[in-house]
């Protein structure tokens, strides 16, 4: 077998003359990878964005609009007063409907979610969203489907996966945010 350079990469001739080009198959499962990783960025985005709106504004989907934030309902009320079982029900429970804690979480739900979306300060996302995501989990001890895994540990694995794998750029302002004054100064901000 003879192998010649060739300008998209290496290219192997077998004995029957058929040409095998490595470096262009990975080029394009690399690039369908990353429009891959960027959909899911920007589909979990929106699934923190849209709990935002939705508490936020009472939409009706899980929030009647009498419960709506602007109408004076408490995010975290429903959730953490009625849906928390096990061993931090009571935690949960303490903390529903706190002001700060309602303030914290819609904070983080509108901040993640906008970061997803951007493809901006992905590492915060991914830290702050992995962070809320186990706290969700802890709330719902142990699931019900599951002695322990639930769609909250998947999306937190997922977060840090997206982080590492530098999603942002892709469909993103990743790029340009990391080109920006402010995250060379402090690089922890991609």
């Amino acid at each position: 077998m003879a192998t010649i350079a060739h300008k998209g990469g290496t290219v192997a001739r077998t004995g029957a003359g058929t040409v095998a080009t490595a470096t262009a198959t990975t080029d394009t499962a690399a690039k369908a990878a990353r429009y891959v990783f960027a959909g899911v960025r920007i589909a979990l985005g929106w699934i923190f964005l849209w709990a935002f709106l939705d508490k936020m504004f009472g939409l009706g989907y899980a929030t009647p609009d009498k419960a709506a934030w602007i109408n004076g309902g408490h995010p975290t009320q429903g959730f953490l007063k009625n849906a928390a079982t096990g061993p931090f029900k009571e935690f949960y429970n303490g903390i529903a409907g706190a002001a700060w804690a309602d303030w914290l979480f819609m904070a983080g739900l509108l901040g993640i979610g906008i970061a997803l979306i951007l493809g901006i300060g992905m590492r915060i996302a991914a830290a702050t969203g992995t962070l809320l995501l186990v706290l969700m989990w802890t709330a719902v001890l142990p699931p019900a489907n599951n002695p322990f895994m639930d769609d909250h540990l998947i999306y937190a694995g997922t977060l840090i996966g997206l982080a590492l794998a530098g999603a942002g750029t892709t469909l993103g302002l990743g790029t340009w945010w990391s080109q920006t004054t402010l995250v060379r100064n402090a690089p922890w901000l991609k």
